[in-house]
């Protein structure tokens, strides 16, 4: 299940993407027009523009700002930015690869085989969609 701040996320990047020219937007304005509590939408802002995907201007006409047109912005890292990994369950993930305590032999684990079409699937749509396809 996607979290609240993938959610979230989600929405205030499609926000910032849907500006013209890439003016900075404040939080205040964020999370008024899409219903996030601003002390929260501040977070994942702040992670957002840690993770180079957002920059950030202050002072008066100051705010958020995407790095890079929302077409060059793939959904798999917004995903794996704000949620982490992709898979799951960490016996199937590419980049937070993981064994499963529970398991002798991922090659005959039923749970593996699932687990593997759903992360491969899953991956397909995040690859084949940018920031542009949800504004």
């Amino acid at each position: 299940m996607l979290s609240k701040k993938t959610k979230y996320g989600l929405k205030a990047l499609a926000y910032i993407a849907k500006q013209e020219n890439n003016d900075p937007i404040q939080i205040a304005e964020i999370a008024k027009s899409e219903n996030i509590s601003h002390k929260y939408l501040e977070s994942i802002l702040l992670t957002l523009r840690k993770a180079g995907v957002l920059s950030s201007k202050k002072g008066k006409g100051g705010g958020y700002y995407l790095l890079k047109a929302p077409k060059k912005i793939p959904m798999t890292d917004i995903i794996r930015i704000l949620e982490g990994p992709i898979a799951m369950v960490p016996c199937v993930s590419l980049n937070y690869y993981e064994k499963c305590d529970d398991c002798e032999d991922e090659d005959t684990c039923s749970v593996h085989k699932l687990m593997l079409q759903v992360r491969d699937n899953t991956l397909e749509v995040f690859r084949n969609n940018t920031l542009a396809d949800i504004t």
